[in-house]
């Protein structure tokens, strides 16, 4: 029977079992082999990674063609007006390709979130955003580059749920096993 972990991985560390760069790695939190993860989350980023023992189970997860909705809270800088989720809304034309529609809303801070270790940069002058976006594919950086493409950079990127699974209640470098 396959296995499922579900882990909130920290900002800084890498989506893979092997040190590299002076990161730390999957290897540093998650104590079993044969798990591997279903799909990647950047270095800068954090939040929900899925890791499995089953190769079928972990292509269904990460491959697009089965359209599993990825959720990530976004925090920008500024303050983004209806035209800009509109983009958002309609797909951003990038370098290199186009992307789906997404679904995106302006949310309050979530007040159980936890402290990003580094902080974020803070500007005085320049107010910050949350917002959520739900994506059915996940290209690299692909949500960094959106909001930079309608001119609200990204500052913090959480990874909040994949499909019906969050990070509610698991702390950053914890994880929990589902089945």
């Amino acid at each position: 029977m396959s296995r499922l972990i579900l882990f909130n991985k920290p900002y800084g560390v890498i989506c893979q079992f092997t040190p590299e760069s002076g990161h730390q790695s999957l290897k540093d939190f998650i104590p079993f082999p044969g798990f591997y993860p279903a799909g990647r989350l950047d270095v800068d980023s954090e939040g929900l990674v899925l890791l499995t023992d089953d190769g079928k189970l972990q292509n269904k997860i990460s491959h697009p063609k089965f359209k599993l909705p990825k959720t990530y809270w976004v925090q920008v800088e500024g303050e983004p007006d209806e035209l800009a989720l509109a983009k958002l809304r309609q797909g951003v034309v990038l370098n290199d390709f186009k992307t789906q529609p997404a679904q995106v809303y302006l949310m309050d801070e979530p007040n159980y979130l936890w402290p990003r270790i580094p902080p974020i940069r803070f500007r005085k002058n320049i107010a910050t955003t949350w917002m959520s976006l739900v994506l059915n594919e996940g290209k690299n950086r692909q949500v960094r580059r959106m909001t930079a493409a309608v001119l609200f950079p990204t500052l913090r990127l959480i990874r909040y749920a994949i499909g019906q699974y969050t990070v509610q209640g698991i702390a950053p470098g914890e994880w929990r096993i589902v089945h």
